[in-house]
């Protein structure tokens, strides 16, 4: 039997929930809260399976009650309920990790589908069960960013939804884009990536399309470029910011019609892939400055995921650090001062930085390593 908790200040509206809830062919245990301050108190005593909450709810709003059920029960959905001039704060609800949002009245039929949708997912053995993405490029963390995204990467990695995912270098961009290829039906086909910041500019089309023998000084043969290489999978466009304007235009008719060209070829060949692409750039800010292309940003941004710096999570260094610290041998330990020393730093380079960090400590540091050695041997970046 699932637990559900209803969120609600309206009597009238918890009944209705109730109502249908307990008619469709669900075995359920329904909970009620009035307030925000009561939701908390009951998501600290209980672990639901789901929660269903108001946006707008006396004591504590329902943006606090979904960041207190995100670090206390990140494995619980929480569906959020708007009303019609709440749209941008459930817009920001989902940015935060709420699973879906229903807007009042509600449509039933959509409720119970997102009930039933959600409760697929509810518990923390499901959502191990159903990730699949290699131990190496797991994202590792438990501050409330780094479960949300673990939470849409469930909900988005199932479905073709193109998604951008957006954060500064270094952050785990590509981790993201790989849970989402781990974590979808495309499993089994190609993971491609390209970098389009590494490749010069008047390479990325034959990078991207392939090309015939002889369309250039150096084609000596024919070669299938990266849309070919993922038919079936899923492309990783990285740093695509980067890419000129000319390529844009070609990577948004490829995505239009799912067909490419070689370059020195006048065929057409059909491709299937998921597009992830990633920037660190505000890509709005480079449309504005006519440096990309707006057609093509709203064709890839159909789901946007933001990776924060590591320096708004400090919360997850330990674990971060003590996960690089297994990767080496041999074995060393870091000391609980060490670790709060680590957390002190300014990470300019993010996770990547901490990883590098991690591996000096390893070679120069103690079998213990100390609060000494961190800050003997990061001393230049502090």
């Amino acid at each position: 039997m699932a637990d559900i908790l209803i969120v609600e200040d309206e009597a009238n509206i918890r009944r209705v929930l109730r109502k249908v809830l307990s008619e469709d062919n669900l075995s359920l245990h329904i909970s009620e809260a009035e307030d925000g301050a009561s939701a908390i108190t009951a998501i600290s005593k209980t672990a639901f399976d789901l929660v269903l909450c108001d946006i707008k709810m006396p004591k504590k709003d329902g943006i606090e009650v979904l960041r207190f059920a995100q670090e206390n029960c990140p494995q619980t959905p929480v569906i959020m309920i708007s009303g019609h001039g709440d749209l941008e704060t459930a817009v920001q609800a989902m940015r935060l990790g709420a699973y879906d949002y229903i807007s009042k009245p509600p449509d039933l039929n959509h409720l119970l589908q997102t009930v039933r949708a959600a409760l697929s997912i509810s518990t923390d053995t499901k959502i191990k069960a159903k990730r699949k993405t290699p131990k190496q490029y797991d994202m590792v963390g438990n501050s409330p960013a780094i479960q949300s995204i673990h939470l849409m990467v469930e909900k988005i990695a199932p479905t073709m939804a193109r998604v951008l995912v957006l954060g500064p270098n270094g952050s785990g961009k590509e981790l993201v884009a790989r849970a989402l290829h781990s974590n979808s039906n495309r499993s089994t086909a190609p993971f491609v990536e390209v970098n389009c910041a590494a490749i010069p500019s008047e390479l990325i089309e034959s990078e991207l399309f392939g090309h015939m023998k002889g369309a250039f000084t150096s084609a000596h043969k024919d070669r299938k470029g990266t849309f070919e290489q993922a038919h079936g999978g899923t492309l990783f466009l990285d740093e695509i910011g980067d890419m000129s304007l000319a390529a844009q235009a070609k990577v948004l008719r490829a995505l239009e019609e799912h067909k490419i060209q070689r370059v020195g070829s006048d065929k057409s060949i059909a491709v299937d892939v998921r597009v992830v692409a990633a920037t660190n750039k505000n890509i709005k800010e480079e449309i504005a400055q006519n440096r990309f292309r707006e057609d093509l940003y709203h064709r890839l941004a159909v789901i946007e995921l933001f990776v924060p710096p590591l320096n708004e999570r400090k919360e997850d260094i330990p674990l971060l650090a003590t996960h690089f610290l297994e990767t080496l041998s041999p074995p060393k330990k870091l000391q609980p001062a060490a670790l709060k020393a680590l957390q002190q730093i300014d990470w300019t380079g993010n996770v990547r930085q901490l990883r590098n960090v991690i591996e000096r400590l390893h070679i120069l540091g103690g079998n213990e390593i100390s609060a000494q050695d961190v800050a003997t041997y990061t001393k230049n970046f502090k």
